[in-house]
Formats: structure tokens, sequence, C-alpha cells
């Protein structure tokens, strides 16, 4: 048997636990799929390993790319790039990347940052390019910052200072944004997650300031992505300007400002937004892509009694899409549940019958604010099957024992209570 090591779950919401996620994401091994003979071959100790590392190889399919996702993913490496590369002190353009709930947004996003943070070392072989001489200044090419639920100017720049390890106790407002500014240029920080952005409603004064430092600090070195559920219904693009010919929103530096006030246009902050949506399934070219995501599940799923074409063949991709309308996040939800429920049924193969048993449970996700949108709304789902239950027989009176009953065992007579019951 191929050893393997249990992934440890990482913060990535610090620099350390970030970069260790950047160098252990792709580490796991999955385990093999197995026969009901091979696995029987097995010793009693290797049995019980096997069956831990497809538990976990189950419970971490990998992500897969998509077209939606690979048309996120090229507008989000050429920004990147193109931002770092500036060496005037000049805005640098920012991104939006819009969806809906359970949608892989931040997986995207995280992925490409990771792919950016090992390219970007690479280039300065791991050094620093901005440390002063004489120092030796953590070099943090990204910071990944989840977005505080009731998100204010302070606490927004104290997520930040958290990413870096800083300390922020006692310092006001002003003391919070010159920290901001002084360790992302002191890290080398190119790039800044700022994630689940629509939590920042606009009907408080604190979150518009919110925004308005925010665009502030598109000045400073770092490429800044903005990941968020219906950001356009959400208010933060309130007073900006679409441009027709780039697709940018034009947001001027003061908040209400015009967008074309003459020596106030060089100050203009700009933000590309992007979309990543649910699964189309409207052509031959839709389904064909949907199919192939099947597959590539399909393909990691160990189960002893699986087949191949157990999710792409038949009516199982119409069904998957119908009970989760394309949602990647719905569908990782639903096979997952599905695989444990084959496992507990000793007949471990996925069908249309047993995922009718599994239902969707969006209520309660971890780290999610449902009034911002983090939670997706179901499809129409099957109504559960309906189990009978046996009647409950230990009360029932058997009659009066008689010479025929003890030789042919009768059946019930009808009456009150059994005497060893009463």
């Amino acid at each position: 048997m191929t050893p393997f090591r249990l992934p440890a779950p990482e913060d990535r919401q610090t620099a350390a636990g970030w970069q260790r996620w950047c160098r252990t994401r792709h580490c796991f091994v999955p385990a093999r799929r197995l026969s009901r003979e091979e696995f029987a071959r097995l010793s009693p100790t290797e049995q019980e390993d096997y069956l831990l590392h497809r538990d976990v190889t189950n419970s971490n399919l990998p992500l897969q790319e998509t077209p939606m996702t690979q048309a996120v993913s090229r507008v989000m490496r050429s920004r990147l790039r193109l931002g770092a590369f500036k060496v005037r002190p000049s805005t640098r353009r920012g991104l939006i990347i819009n969806g809906g709930g359970c949608q892989g947004k931040t997986e995207t996003a995280c992925e490409v940052a990771a792919w950016f943070e090992e390219y970007w070392r690479d280039q300065h072989h791991g050094i620093n390019p901005d440390a002063l001489v004489g120092t030796r200044d953590l070099h943090v090419p990204v910071a990944y910052v989840q977005t505080p639920v009731t998100a204010k100017p302070k606490s927004t720049c104290k997520a930040i200072l958290d990413f870096y390890g800083a300390d922020h106790r006692g310092m006001d407002l002003p003391a919070l944004i010159r920290a901001v500014r002084r360790h992302v240029h002191a890290h080398g920080t190119r790039a800044i997650l700022l994630d689940d952005i629509t939590r920042l409603k606009l009907h408080r004064r604190d979150d518009q300031d919110v925004f308005d430092m925010l665009k502030g600090f598109m000045d400073m070195s770092a490429t800044l992505v903005l990941i968020g559920v219906d950001v356009p219904a959400s208010g933060l693009l309130q007073g900006a300007v679409l441009d027709s010919r780039t697709g940018d929103w034009i947001m001027p530096a003061q908040h209400g400002a015009p967008a074309s006030q003459g020596e106030r246009t060089q100050h203009l902050r700009r933000f590309t937004m992007v979309d990543l949506g649910p699964f189309p399934y409207e052509t031959p070219q839709d389904e064909l892509a949907f199919r192939k995501h099947l597959k590539g599940i399909e393909d990691h799923i160990c189960l002893f009694d699986a087949v191949p074409g157990m999710l792409t063949t038949g009516d199982m991709p119409d069904y998957i899409r119908d009970r989760t309308g394309g949602v990647v996040g719905l569908m990782e939800c639903l096979i997952e549940d599905s695989i444990e429920r084959a496992i507990d049924s000793g007949h471990e193969e996925l069908t249309i019958e047993l995922m009718d048993q599994v239902a969707i449970s969006v209520e309660g996700l971890p780290g999610r604010d449902a009034s911002a949108g983090e939670i997706p709304e179901l499809p129409p789902q099957p109504a559960a099957p309906k189990h009978k239950r046996p009647r409950n027989r230990v009360y029932d009176d058997k009659g009066p024992r008689t010479a025929d009953r003890d030789t042919e065992g009768g059946g019930t007579e009808p009456g009150g209570l059994d005497e060893r019951a009463g």
C-alpha cells in the first residue's frame, strides 16, 4: 500500500498559513480504486489504512477547471502580472470577481493567486525585490483577507494587518491606514485578495468609508482583487460609470465626484468585473463540457462497485444538473454525501435512486453569511422517499394458549394486552 499523509487544513488568512497552503495544495496523493477482490487480499492493517485513505480521497475531490473558471483565470493572471510590473507610482487597475454563492469564486481566485506567487518568487529567486538594503523583511507577494462580517474601516485595516501578524493595538484609523500601506510595501506584496466584499452594506456610513479607503489602497504597489456575490446589486459600485469600450467600472477618487472632471481623471480608480456563474446547459457544447467535468469527478471517486460512466451516461448528467442548477459547490455537496450513503448501504455505486435519498443542505455552511447572498438558492428538489415503519408488535395479544397454537404456532386473535406485557 502507498503510504499517505493526512492533509492538514491551513488558515489562509495569515501569511504563514497562506504560504504553506501554496506549497502543499497539490501534495495529496489520492487513493487508487480497488476492487473487492483486491481489497480482500490486503492484510487487516492494510485494509484499515486503505479505508481511511479512500475516505480522505472522497472528501477531497480535486478542484477542476471549467470553461467559466478558465475565463476568470485568464483575466486575473493578466491583471496580476501587469500590475506587478508597474514601476510608476500610479493606480493599479483592480479586479472584481462576481458570482452567486458556492460558485467556486474563492478557490478559483486563490488558485490563480498561488500561481502568481510562485511565478513572482521564481522571477526574483525568492527574494523581495523591494527589500531595503540591510533588512530581511518577510517576502509576502500575495495577501488573502476575508472581509469581516460587520466591516468598518478599523476592522478592515486590522484584518489586513492580522494577515501580516502586525501589532495594531491602540491605533486610530489614520495610524491603521498608514500601517497597512507600510506593511504592503515592506513585504513586497503585489496582490491583495479581499474575499466576501459584499458583506459591506452601503446603508451604513462606515461601509462607504471602507470602500473609499479601499480605493485609496489602489495607489499602493498591489493589485486589489475583490470577490463577492452579486456585486452590482450590492451598492459597492454606487457612483461608478461603466466604460463601454473597455468594460471597466470607473470610480472617482472621491465618492460622488464626476467621472470626467478634468484633472481628476488621472486619479480615477478602475475595476474590471468578471462573472463566475453555473454551468450553462443550452447547447451541445455546454452539455459536453458538463459531462467532461463529471468525468473528472468520477475518475477520483473510490467505491468498490463503481462502474465506468457512473456519472456521465444515461440520465445521470441531466439529473445532477437539475438537482444542482449547475452550481459546482452544490454538485460537490450532493456527490460527497451520496458517496457516504453508498458506502453505508453496502452497494458502493452512485445511482439516481440512491441520490434521491440525499438532501442537499446549504443551511449552516461554515463561514457563510446568508445576508450577503453567500448561501445559494436550491433548485426544486425531489420529494424525500417515504419509508413505511413496521408496526410495533410488542404489545400484541396473541390470544389464549391452546393445544392447536402450541403445535402449529397459530395466528393472533384480537383482544387485550398480552399478560406478559400487562
